[in-house]
């Protein structure tokens, strides 16, 4: 006679883990070629005003930002607490619009030349004489196209 073996289960092997280090590793360049880190790091308060005639800028990278706004607390000792300009990571005068235009000028074709735009960012809290003096600035230096960023009014 002979012997009944028992049935055996269909057990699953187990899933294979090999090719999980390149798939992270993948996963990882991606995220580190497709991330764009901050430019620039804001030393001033800003609130932005509310608008209802918003539109999205297309190009980012074609747009000068002027940071306006009081110093964050870390710089009022230095600063003090009257609103000030901040060009790229630094704190500016307006004598410095100039070259600050020259040299994002500089830093692009000449044919996005005429495409550049200077997008304001200021607090709301803040009195319109500076922005008109960095208007005149601008003015001064051709750099006319001048965006204001605001935030979308809730309702």
């Amino acid at each position: 006679m002979s012997r009944f073996q028992p049935k055996k289960k269909n057990i699953l092997p187990g899933i294979s883990t090999a090719s999980l280090p390149d798939i992270v590793f993948m996963l990882l360049f991606f995220f580190m070629v497709a991330t764009r880190l901050k430019d620039n790091q804001l030393k001033v308060t800003i609130s932005l005003p509310q608008g209802t005639e918003i539109k999205k800028l297309e190009k980012k990278s074609l747009v000068s930002f002027i940071y306006v706004g009081e110093p964050r607390i870390q710089y009022q000792k230095l600063m003090g607490t009257e609103p000030v300009i901040q060009l790229n990571d630094a704190f500016s005068s307006i004598d410095d619009i100039q070259r600050f235009i020259e040299i994002e000028r500089k830093s692009h074709n000449e044919k996005e030349i005429p495409l550049l735009t200077t997008s304001l960012k200021v607090d709301s809290h803040c009195r319109m004489g500076i922005v008109t003096d960095i208007k005149q600035e601008l003015r001064r230096c051709n750099a006319l196209k001048i965006n204001y960023s605001c935030r979308k009014r809730t309702k």
